[in-house]
């Protein structure tokens, strides 16, 4: 049976965790998940790679929200070069589900893209262990997590393209 971790904060002003669980629980079977919730995003290296040493998690699903301002952005740079290094010493996927609270005009946008982006990572998250290639069918189409997909420089735009 495959292992999903998933980091969130309580920093963050949606509950992005529980959105990965149940897109996870209505997508498919035969894993288990594992939850752990820290205080910001610079905490979420180390609990992604307690759950994967530690819990023998498969993979991990990292979310979380940097703030607005500058020192936010730099927070959420050092968070993401902590999440490689994780990756590197693991050999196991950690996707980064961020979601910058000024990529939306309003808390309704914010919170829309927030459900979105951290569903269809669960998606790829689930891809990636039990069907890879649903990823490789979709390799070079332009995808998005979250907002519109913008497809392929060597199609027509065709919106609506998911995976």
């Amino acid at each position: 049976m495959k292992k999903f971790g998933i980091v969130d904060t309580t920093f963050a002003r949606y509950d992005m965790g529980a959105a990965v669980l149940d897109e996870l629980n209505s997508t498919g079977t035969g894993f288990t998940t594992q939850r752990y919730t820290v205080p910001g995003i610079k905490d979420i290296p180390v609990a992604a790679k307690k759950l994967l040493e530690e819990q023998d998690c498969d993979i991990v699903i990292a979310c979380g929200m940097p703030g607005p301002k500058p020192v936010d952005k730099i927070s959420a740079q050092v968070a993401s070069m902590g999440i490689m290094q994780v990756q590197l010493m693991t050999n196991r996927h950690v996707i980064e589900v961020f979601v910058h609270e000024d990529e939306a005009s309003d808390p309704a946008e914010l919170a829309w893209l927030c459900d979105r982006r951290a569903r269809e990572h669960a998606l790829n998250a689930y891809y990636l262990i039990f069907k890879p290639e649903n990823l490789t069918e979709n390799a070079g189409k332009g995808l998005r997590q979250g907002y519109e997909d913008i497809g392929s420089v060597d199609e027509p735009k065709k919106s609506g393209i998911r995976h």
